[in-house]
């Protein structure tokens, strides 16, 4: 039977009014929240190739609550930086300021779900107020397992306090939600036993949100294991019973899988997470070919990563995860310290002159200048003990030989 989105939609009778500035999850297939793979790049790659929705990465409410905004004139982004409160000192010296988040107004704005991680409803309100205008709705995580998050009472913690999650989504609905006309949502993960599980969404259902997304796994497990769907069901009616789209998520592969498990479990929508993280293309559905092949999606990502002036460390790390690791061209792209490398690795020679340009405002050109002289180098070392002047050589590895603290071994640079 084929699916039927007027079947679901027009099986509730109660629905939570959708305002005027929000969107509708129902009949949604949508791009999961990501850490570094739903970065700007990312997103408008997955909204090109089908996805209706995007979640941005979770981003915390303390991170974002004093960050300065600004339109960026090159990449037409909205920026939303702070300077680090580890920089240095010295008089006059430059100071890098730190992206926190970025959006494409003109490219995703209607369709960008802005997900919070936040442990308290004040600051909840006023992280999510700064970036309301832009997006299509605020999404709470209550969900993710991992220690950065539960340690400080967000994420899947939030699931142990089904009151206090409450009172974060209330007073976004409240102060957020019905101040810009957007969406609250939630996303949570399954608890121990379906009766738990179902007391929680009916609690969060009552709130005023009007979308949940249910992570078909329990905290403590991990993405390699199983999806579990037996309380799946269940949670989709409690959802429509109260007016509230429910999405579905966990071991959703591509749109036509998605299209179908939302017909057999009754959710409204989909939500697609490490099969586009491979390839994005998984939007696409059969009938318009499927999956493409991942050059030409690697392509298309660093075409849009160059347009929009991506930070290098989060393309050198998507570029990692849409290239098969066996490919030949896997070490030198992911051994890359450039665009111009990468173009180059690629033969993206229709780019080179873009990749330049990005290169030289992100001060990426000065690994490039460094990896040349360090070749020449390398190539005189060799004529050098060809020659029988064996000294010399040692005289210029000794010369080139740099301290551990100015290569960066043993130090972590946020910014990139």
């Amino acid at each position: 039977m084929p699916f039927s989105l007027g079947a679901i939609m027009t099986s509730s009778v109660k629905r939570v009014s959708i305002p005027k500035n929000g969107v509708d999850y129902r009949g949604k297939v949508v791009l999961a929240p990501m850490v570094r793979s739903g970065e700007l790049p990312s997103r408008l790659l997955a909204l090109r190739y089908g996805a209706d929705l995007v979640w941005g990465p979770e981003t915390i409410d303390k991170s974002m609550i004093g960050t300065t905004k600004r339109t960026n004139p090159l990449s037409s982004t909205i920026d939303y930086t702070r300077t680090p409160s580890n920089h240095s000192r010295t008089p006059g010296s430059a100071v890098k300021e730190s992206y926190i988040y970025r959006l494409h107004p003109a490219r995703e704005s209607r369709r960008l779900i802005f997900q919070i991680g936040t442990s308290s409803p004040s600051t909840a309100v006023e992280a999510a107020k700064l970036v309301a205008p832009h997006v299509a709705g605020i999404d709470v995580n209550a969900g993710c397992p991992k220690p950065f998050s539960t340690s400080g009472g967000m994420g899947a913690a939030l699931l142990q306090k089904p009151d206090h999650l409450a009172s974060i989504l209330s007073a976004l609905v409240k102060e957020v939600g019905e101040v810009f006309e957007i969406g609250i949502s939630v996303k949570i993960r399954l608890l121990e036993t379906a009766a738990k599980t179902e007391a929680l969404v009916r609690k969060l259902c009552s709130t005023g949100i009007t979308g949940l997304t249910i992570h078909c796994r329990t905290t403590p497990m991990r993405p390699r294991e199983r999806a579990i769907r037996d309380q799946l069901h269940m949670i989709t009616d409690v959802c429509r019973s109260e007016g509230v789209a429910c999405v579905m998520n966990g071991d959703v592969k591509n749109r036509d899988e998605a299209l179908q498990l939302m017909q057999e479990f009754g959710a409204d929508g989909a939500m697609i997470a490490t099969a586009a993280e491979a390839n994005p293309s998984s939007f696409r559905t059969s009938e318009e070919g499927g999956l493409l092949p991942w050059r030409e999606v690697v392509h298309e990502y660093t075409k849009i990563a160059l347009e929009v002036d991506n930070k290098w460390g989060n393309t050198k790390f998507t570029l990692g995860q849409l290239i098969p690791g066996k490919s030949e061209v896997y070490k030198k792209v992911t051994g890359s310290k450039s665009y111009i490398e990468v173009c180059e690795a690629l033969g993206l020679e229709h780019l080179y002159e873009e990749a330049r340009g990005v290169d030289e405002r992100l001060g990426l050109s000065q690994f490039r200048d460094a990896t040349a002289v360090g070749k020449a180098k390398c190539k005189n070392k060799s004529a050098q003990a060809a020659s029988g002047r064996p000294g010399a050589e040692r005289s210029i590895e000794v010369e080139t030989r740099r301290p551990l603290s100015e290569r960066g071994v043993g130090s972590f640079n946020m910014a990139v």
